[in-house]
């Protein structure tokens, strides 16, 4: 409780109940964070793959666009989207 004090704008209600929920049930708190880890990997892979064509609107709607997915299909989609986004840039027919 006193990391979320010291490191959070959260008050007193929202740090029991987040550290009540971090105590009983730890697997949902990590696999939240892989997942985000994941998405931030994908997000940096597509805007070192795509440089000035990365779009980060289009970006979120393809990671978000099927809803939860297991980490590997969105991984495997992600790359798919980026692979075509490339493609579409070097024929001309990408955004801006």
């Amino acid at each position: 409780m006193e990391y979320f004090h010291a490191h959070t704008a959260m008050d007193e209600v929202n740090i029991q109940t987040e550290v009540d929920r971090y105590i009983a049930w730890p697997g949902q708190a990590l696999a939240y964070k892989h997942g985000q880890m994941e998405i931030l990997s994908l997000r940096e892979q597509a805007q070192k793959e795509l440089g000035a064509k990365y779009d980060i609107k289009s970006f979120h709607d393809e990671i978000l666009g099927a809803g939860p997915l297991p980490l590997e299909v969105l991984h495997t989609r992600a790359t798919a989207w980026i692979a075509a986004q490339k493609a579409a840039a070097g024929s001309g027919a990408g955004k801006p």
